[in-house]
C-alpha cells in the first residue's frame, strides 16, 4: 500500500473464499490509508472521487482516461467538458 499513489485495497483474511463476504474496504492516497471499514465497493469509490475532487488532487497518468469517465460520465461532475476520447465514448454508450 505504501507505494500506491490512489487505489481501493479490498482486505480478506488469509484462506477466505473470494465468494465469502467482503470484509475491509480501504482507501489509499499517496501511500496512506485514508479510509477504512467502508461497506462495499461502491462507496469506497465515491469516497475515494469525493476526495479527489474536494482536495483537487490530479488524477495519476495510467488512469486519466477512466478516471475521467467516472467523473464526468457517471457521477456528473463537470460533464458538460469531455474529452474527445469519452465523448465518443458517452455517445456509444447512449446508443
Amino acid at each position: 500500500m505504501k507505494q500506491t499513489v490512489m487505489g481501493i485495497y479490498i482486505v480478506q483474511p488469509e484462506g477466505s473464499d473470494a465468494a465469502e463476504e467482503l470484509v475491509d474496504i480501504r482507501v489509499v492516497i499517496e501511500g496512506t490509508e485514508v479510509l477504512r471499514s467502508l461497506r462495499n465497493v461502491t462507496v469506497a469509490l465515491a469516497m475515494l472521487f469525493g476526495l479527489i475532487y474536494g482536495l483537487n488532487f490530479s488524477y495519476p497518468r495510467e488512469l486519466k482516461a477512466t478516471s475521467e469517465v467516472i467523473q464526468k460520465v457517471f457521477f456528473n461532475l463537470d460533464g458538460h467538458k469531455l474529452s474527445p476520447k469519452v465523448h465518443a465514448l458517452k455517445n456509444k454508450m447512449l446508443e
